[in-house]
């Protein structure tokens, strides 16, 4: 009864987690203003994907300052849908529907349709199960979306929405790839893999681009492109992921609806972008839509195998691990730890968890993995 309540009552750890997603939705917010200041000067193509270049940098420093394993096997698929969706479809994309003529304001609405879609992904790929009233609120949501769409297309989608409709595709993708992933290991090392195995593409392609087309950097869009790939690229990603491990990534996927009010907001005072009854309406009404996905319930289905958990507490990830499949976030097999690694490989393990405590979020408890192997 005990495992019952705490699984269907909300939590500190979730509350954390929807915390920690709100605070990557604010980062987040400032994406398409940032990337509008960028288009004043550089290519579109330069910004879509020099930005993930240019974090290649910061994330290899950070995994080089904690000394991090590299990926298992298993893990480098699950990667790769991150590269795809938030490395490279969703940053292109989104440039190319602004480059066309979208504005700020329009994109922002049009992508408030990505929390549905990343809830409908976390459903087929990380055995979450939100209730009907979930989909019901998270459908009127992207039925807002829509219809403010084809109101503003004159009854027809134009090229930037497809656009933008293709990227939220590739970024729901990512987040719940991502979000997957970061039950295995830290979420802020899950973009940094991303990012530095997509390097030997983006940076050589960054560099012909930089050569061909003749790049103007005026201060704003030095600026623009400062902020899309130091926070949207790379750290807005530290706690997004963690938040939507904690919290699930259906419910705190959630949250992402109040992005396009927020967008709003900063491209009309960045931007000076007027916002017209039309854009206000829609925004309210995925503002409503979020409030009532927050208040139903969504389940995780339990894991097939039980095991006493490893290197994750059961309150930080809300599920019991299995030891065979992830139960060590720093990149070891369940069964490969402390107990059949010998002393040295133990001492290994320890210093590597303390070392890269300074990145994690919330509190870590000791565990069986912070504990030195027995004696042979």
């Amino acid at each position: 009864m005990r495992n019952h309540d705490s699984a269907t009552a909300p939590t500190p750890v979730a509350a954390g987690g929807l915390g920690l997603a709100s605070i990557g939705v604010l980062i987040y917010s400032f994406t398409f203003p940032g990337t509008e200041f960028g288009l004043e000067g550089l290519d579109p193509y330069v910004i879509g994907v020099g930005r993930s270049a240019a974090a290649a940098g910061l994330a290899a420093i950070a995994l080089l300052a904690v000394r991090a394993r590299r990926p298992r096997r298993d893990q480098l698929p699950g990667l790769a849908v991150v590269c795809a969706g938030v490395i490279f479809g969703f940053p292109v994309l989104t440039t190319l529907a602004l480059d066309r003529g979208a504005s700020s304001g329009h994109s922002a609405v049009v992508i408030g349709l990505l929390p549905a879609a990343t809830a409908v992904l976390a459903v087929l790929r990380a055995g979450e199960r939100p209730s009907r009233a979930f989909w019901l609120a998270s459908g009127a949501g992207a039925a807002c979306v829509t219809g403010f769409a084809l109101v503003r297309g004159a009854g027809r989608l134009t090229v930037g929405d497809l656009l933008l409709f293709a990227a939220l595709l590739a970024a729901a993708a990512g987040y719940a790839e991502g979000a997957r992933l970061t039950r295995d290991m830290p979420g802020w090392r899950v973009i940094s893999w991303a990012l530095v195995l997509a390097a030997p593409v983006t940076v050589p392609v960054t560099g012909w681009l930089l050569a061909t087309t003749d790049p103007n950097w005026t201060g704003r869009a030095a600026l623009g492109f400062g902020y899309v790939t130091a926070f949207s690229a790379y750290l807005g990603f530290f706690a997004w992921y963690e938040g939507l491990a904690r919290a699930g990534i259906a419910r705190a996927s959630q949250v992402q609806l109040t992005q396009p009010v927020l967008t709003l907001v900063w491209s009309a005072l960045l931007l000076e972008e007027s916002i017209d009854a039309t854009t206000a309406l829609a925004a309210v009404g995925v503002l409503v839509c979020v409030a009532l996905t927050q208040r139903t319930r969504v389940r995780r289905d339990a894991p097939a195998a039980r095991g006493r958990v490893r290197s994750v507490p059961d309150d930080l990830y809300q599920q019991r691990d299995d030891p065979d499949a992830h139960a060590d976030r720093d990149g070891d097999p369940g069964r490969g730890g402390a107990q059949g690694g010998g002393a040295h490989r133990g001492d290994q393990d320890h210093q590597g968890a303390r070392a890269e405590q300074g990145f994690r979020f919330g509190p870590v408890r000791s565990s069986s993995h912070d504990a030195r192997p027995p004696s042979r």
